[in-house]
């Protein structure tokens, strides 16, 4: 089940970036139409502009504050999402167990198992899909936010510290800082979970798709990457610092021992 959900997810957040993505290069207006234009990218764009209106006409600071407003408004999902997480953590060992006592694959012994299960969730208080509807509501934030910062054709037009918001970094400091920053958030996000191979790899295929897109999209999203990298490191450090603390700890126990 939680598996489906999660292609769910996918298929969700993929379309949603897609339906998109041959507007990308059209600038968002008040009559830019349909539902996804309209009452998402829109709106956000809005609020780009009104902050940078307030900020002395700056689309650099503007970028940073909504981007920062954006994370404290879906902090309550993330919180819950990684308290979920954590919960279902705990319990691996007692579905482990469950899973070899039922470890037939007929249809009665996995029916069994599935009852099993969803009495140790009950019990424990825990909803295996309350860590996915959380990401249902904040992805279509996000990528509306993506579309807004694309879209608002007063962005590219400002510049901010040593680059132009609009084209590349010159440097290249932006996609390296976001490629780094988003390593060390996947790192602290998995910390004290218990990782595959695929999993694994992901927290270094992220950075580097990260560092890829960023070296040809323009400074703007190169920017809202690293403040949201930024604000989801802090955030993770106070959600799961404990966790952080005892992995830390049980990383340099492991070294003196060998």
């Amino acid at each position: 089940m939680k598996k489906r959900i999660t292609v769910l997810i996918g298929i969700l957040s993929l379309f949603l970036l897609l339906a998109g993505c041959n507007q990308l290069k059209q600038p968002i207006t008040p009559e830019s139409t349909g539902i996804w234009n309209q009452y998402i990218v829109y709106p956000l764009s809005w609020v780009l502009k009104e902050v940078a209106h307030m900020l002395g006409g700056s689309y650099g600071w503007s970028l940073i504050v909504v981007t920062i407003l954006i994370r404290l408004v879906i902090l309550p999902l993330m919180v819950k999402q990684t308290r979920n997480a954590k919960a279902m953590q705990v319990l691996q060992p007692e579905i482990k167990k469950l899973k070899e006592k039922y470890s037939s694959k007929d249809q009665k012994t996995q029916q069994k198992l599935q009852q099993e299960t969803m009495a140790l969730f009950q019990k424990h208080g825990v909803n295996p899909m309350a860590g996915c509807f959380p990401l249902l509501i904040q992805m279509p934030i996000l990528i509306g936010f993506y579309h807004a910062i694309s879209r608002t054709s007063e962005i590219a037009q400002d510049n901010f510290l040593w680059f132009d918001l609009g084209v590349k970094d010159p440097y290249y400091i932006l996609p390296i800082v976001a490629g780094i920053t988003t390593f060390i958030q996947q790192k602290m996000t998995m910390a004290g979970t218990e990782q595959n191979p695929q999993m694994a790899m992901m927290t270094w295929m992220m950075p580097i798709m990260i560092v890829v897109f960023a070296f040809n999209f323009p400074a703007a999203l190169s920017l809202y990457w690293v403040v949201g990298n930024i604000f989801m490191i802090v955030q993770t450090y106070f959600i799961k610092g404990p966790d952080l603390k005892k992995e830390t700890v049980a990383g340099k126990a492991g070294g003196a021992k060998k």
